[in-house]
């Protein structure tokens, strides 16, 4: 197919997907500030986490297989339908008198599965439309309607709770769903038909291990996985803090959380905007790298601080927000580069997995950390490590070639 009607398909995914992420978003907030003001207990933000990551990283390798074979517009079609019916069920649960979190969590693990087959798909659809020199700039794109979401999302989230109880303002997300999927049922994305779609088990882990050898004899990009896996280990316990960090030690409220957020949105904004408009002549490597330290000196920076240096503490999140967005933008164009397009959803399923479950055990502990050295000494910790993996990234010889290499 010739991918010259790209920027007119992706308008139509663009418009239904920036709906969705802003209600997910809001959301998303809502339910942080829910759970902090209600249970001011970093176990629960951690067990919320788990429930929202792990069914996702465990059956993300197996979903990847199948998201390879099957219309990728249909699988983020009826995973986006199933992640409103879970957060519907929600609403009768957050309805009841007396809240069962253990059925919150299970609920919440309901819609990792449905994120588990939809994020692969939505990032596997764009080598089928456009063409390779414009994957970095969609991949911008991309990232400023994700930081437009952030920087809306938690006002609109701050804004619902605050008249609202949390069972309504979920409506939100189905709302948002039934716009996303509405949006896909006007484009046509191409399939990559294959002759056993219905395949044996063994076919199945055939195909895992296919997707696993694509890593696997790429040497730059096994190590690049390495190190985004050691990164991720320590920034995912670390996120999930970030509104005891501002309740706690800034003695913030909902609105300083809000601000907290939108101010990483709109540093996600400039970072993605900077990809998406400007013409990036820097290795993406590089820019990996580079935002590995930027965003460590930030996390190490916002537990340093002083509790009365709560503007600093903002500006710091911005950063952060900027060093995320291009982050994530170049790592995920590397590996639309890197991979044949038949086996991307294979890919960017184990790179979810492998990023992510490592973190849960990390997220497990994330009540002892906070109660043993702090949250802000945990910010400290976390943020120089995060610098040290990307200070040896650029010593490694396999993960500096990988912008010289070709699929």
């Amino acid at each position: 197919m010739e991918k010259n009607n790209w920027f007119r398909t992706y308008s139509y995914i663009w418009t239904g997907q920036f709906i969705s992420l802003l209600s997910s978003s809001a959301v998303n907030f809502s339910i942080m500030i829910w759970l902090s003001l209600t249970h001011k207990s970093a176990e629960v933000l951690a067990f919320a986490a788990i429930a929202g990551l792990l069914p996702q990283a465990i059956i993300g390798p197996f979903a990847g297989v199948y998201i390879d074979r099957w219309d990728r517009k249909k699988v983020m079609i009826f995973a986006d339908g199933f992640i409103a019916l879970c957060t519907l069920g929600m609403t009768f649960v957050l309805k009841s008198d007396g809240t069962n979190m253990f059925l919150i969590y299970l609920l919440m693990a309901c819609r990792s599965i449905g994120s588990a087959f939809h994020s692969p798909a939505m990032q596997a659809i764009a080598p089928l439309l456009v063409p390779e020199d414009k994957l970095l700039r969609v991949s911008g794109i991309n990232q400023m309607l994700q930081s437009v979401s952030s920087i809306a999302g938690p006002a609109l989230g701050t804004l619902a709770i605050s008249y609202f109880p949390i069972s309504s303002v979920l409506y939100l997300d189905v709302i948002g769903a039934a716009v996303a999927i509405t949006s896909l049922l006007f484009v046509t994305i191409p399939h990559l038909s294959r002759s056993d779609v219905k395949p044996s088990i063994a076919a199945v882990l055939d195909d895992l291990k296919q997707g696993m050898r694509a890593i696997y004899h790429n040497k730059g990009l096994k190590m690049l996985f390495l190190y985004a896996m050691v990164a991720t280990f320590c920034i995912m316990p670390v996120a999930i803090m970030f509104p005891l960090l501002t309740i706690g030690h800034y003695s913030g409220g909902k609105w300083e959380m809000s601000i907290i957020e939108i101010i990483w949105g709109i540093g996600m904004l400039v970072g993605g905007s900077f990809l998406g408009l400007a013409k990036v002549s820097l290795s993406k490597v590089v820019l990996v790298n580079s935002m590995h330290i930027v965003l460590g000196i930030t996390f190490a920076l916002s537990g340093w601080f002083p509790s009365t240096w709560f503007v600093p503490f903002v500006i710091m999140t911005g950063l952060g927000g900027v060093s995320m967005s291009i982050f994530s933008a170049s790592f995920m164009t590397i590996i639309q580069e890197q991979v044949p397009v038949e086996m991307l959803g294979r890919v960017f399923s184990l790179y979810f997995s492998i990023a992510i479950l490592p973190s849960m055990i990390g997220l497990l502990f994330t009540g002892f950390i906070a109660d043993a050295i702090g949250v802000a000494t945990a910010f400290i910790i976390a943020g120089l490590i995060v610098v040290l993996v990307g200070l040896l990234s650029f010593f490694n010889a396999s993960i500096m070639s990988l912008g010289h290499t070709e699929k």
